[in-house]
């Protein structure tokens, strides 16, 4: 194999290098976001379901008058 062969190999090597660490950073952030997602309608959920516990019991108060 001659020296510009090489070169040319290791330079494609470093481009493939290059777009696996974009593809890992752009990976990473999308994870990012989709957990402080996940973790904003965990929270919504949560304080739904407290809410409508709430009501029942206010319901409930209100049947027993």
């Amino acid at each position: 194999m001659s020296v510009s062969k090489l070169e040319s190999k290791i330079d494609e090597l470093i481009a493939l290098c290059d777009e696996f660490q974009r593809t890992e950073s752009n990976l990473e952030a999308g994870r990012d976001k989709w957990l402080e997602e996940r973790n904003q309608l965990l929270e919504k959920n949560n304080l739904m379901k407290l809410r409508i516990e709430a009501m029942i019991t206010r319901l409930k108060s209100l049947g027993q008058d």
